[in-house]
């Protein structure tokens, strides 16, 4: 993704008061908003933006901040905010810098997003071009929400500039980010995208229409709409990839905190954080693919390894969504329905176990499951295979909870509990400026 001077000029506009909270300062070098969404040119430089704050900033705490919390990763630096995340339990301040970051650039990503939305249909544009911007802000807009909900009790789901957004409940924001996929979609059945916007917004490497109905079956499923993800799921092309590029000017965000300066924030935790009840076949693929041997502990104790996968390349890409993670979902929601289909659920399984040719090569590559024919036995399967295939992607705290891994008990620096949150305190810079911020979660 190429940085640029229009994309400086927009971010630094849109950045004042893109939250719900944000304080207005006026900047004469800056565009205006009419300015930035009112040409052509603009328009197609915010949704530029748009896509390289969430892929940088915001991928930063999306995987990050619930992978300290949850035991993916394990702390290797003295800096407050990351102590704080691993400390984790009820003393977790409403000032740490993750909490504060992943709730603040998911509002930005949110209202450049919605500015696109609302100017977008204003502007003269080839109509395959205006479908597809539309459809895009669409697609963030639900991404922000959706990463909200999986890491807070109550979400804000449209921006408001009165420091006044409403909030509603976690799984209401699910449903609203459905809502905006779908429409995304029915966007796209309209008016095809035109190469205008592929050649200039996504460069080929996010297939959009497939996005959408990976990131419709995740909050589907997110949401119990078990039905409606599996079908979802089944409608992805499991050959289809959609990354996130990086260049020299914009580094892949992981790399940039486990490897840049070699100063490590935090490293992979062994058996990718999970308890010793969770065993690996050694031949399994993922292992070999995400972690690198160590050896060693971090300064709480806990085992730590190298890291491979996407993450230890300064511009290697990330993937939007890995397309395994649609044959989990339809393992998991054909047992989650009130009538459990076991073997749909075990086929589903299958394909993760026995990949021998995923297009990122995230290969398991080992035997079918022969485990107990339950549902609580495939359950806790498809838990340690989500792990393991979708480690470091931002889902571990949502799916630890989902699972029903064992509660946080709320005191700090207990590092034996597979997670010390259930979810974030609302940061500061929300509750000091908007009524109606609710009350923190008590864990």
């Amino acid at each position: 993704m190429k940085n640029n001077i229009k994309y400086f000029i927009i971010c630094i506009s849109l950045s004042i008061g893109l939250a719900s909270c944000e304080t207005d300062f006026n900047n004469p070098n800056a565009a205006t908003e009419e300015q930035t969404f009112s040409s052509r040119e603009g328009i197609l430089a915010s949704a530029v933006g748009l896509q390289q704050l969430y892929a940088t900033t915001g991928v930063r705490w999306i995987i990050e901040t619930p992978a300290i919390t949850t035991r993916e990763g394990g702390i290797t630096t003295t800096f407050q905010n990351m102590i704080e995340l691993e400390d984790g339990g009820t003393d977790l301040p409403n000032f740490n810098s993750n909490v504060q970051g992943l709730w603040s650039t998911m509002l930005r990503v949110m209202k450049i997003a919605e500015d696109i939305e609302a100017n977008a249909s204003n502007i003269e544009l080839d109509a395959g071009t205006q479908s597809g911007l539309i459809a895009h802000a669409k697609l963030f807009k639900a991404m922000a929400i959706g990463s909200l909900a999986q890491n807070y009790e109550q979400v804000i789901i449209a921006t408001n500039n009165d420091n006044d957004a409403a909030f509603v409940s976690r799984n209401d924001g699910f449903l609203a980010a459905i809502a905006l996929l779908n429409e995304a979609i029915s966007q796209l059945s309209a008016n095809a995208i035109s190469d205008e916007f592929t050649n200039t917004i996504t460069l080929g490497n996010i297939d959009l229409e497939n996005t959408i109905l990976a990131m419709t079956a995740r909050y589907n499923l997110f949401a119990g709409n078990y039905a409606t993800a599996i079908t979802a799921a089944n409608s992805v092309d499991l050959t289809s990839t959609s990354v996130f590029a990086y260049d020299s000017q914009n580094l892949n965000p992981i790399w940039a905190r486990v490897f840049q300066n070699d100063a490590p924030n935090f490293k992979p935790r062994d058996n990718f954080g999970l308890p010793a009840e969770f065993t690996f076949d050694a031949a399994d693929g993922r292992l070999a693919f995400y972690l690198v041997d160590l050896g060693e502990t971090n300064q709480n104790g806990l085992p730590i390894e190298d890291l491979a996968g996407f993450f230890n390349v300064n511009t290697g890409s990330l993937p939007v969504y890995i397309p395994d993670e649609m044959n989990l979902i339809i393992a998991e929601a054909n047992l989650r329905q009130g009538t459990p289909d076991l073997t749909a659920a075990t086929s589903a399984l299958d394909e993760v176990l026995t990949d021998n040719d995923d297009p990122f090569a995230i290969n398991a590559n080992v035997a079918a499951y022969s485990g107990d024919n339950t549902a609580d036995a495939l359950l806790t399967e498809i838990y340690r295979n989500r792990r393991s295939e979708l480690f470091l992607t931002g889902m571990s705290l949502e799916d630890s909870r989902r699972f029903g891994r064992p509660q946080p008990s709320g005191a700090a620096m207990n590092y034996d509990e597979e997670r010390n949150r259930n979810f974030y305190p609302y940061p500061d810079l929300e509750r000091n400026s908007n009524p109606n911020t609710p009350m923190d979660p008590s864990i």
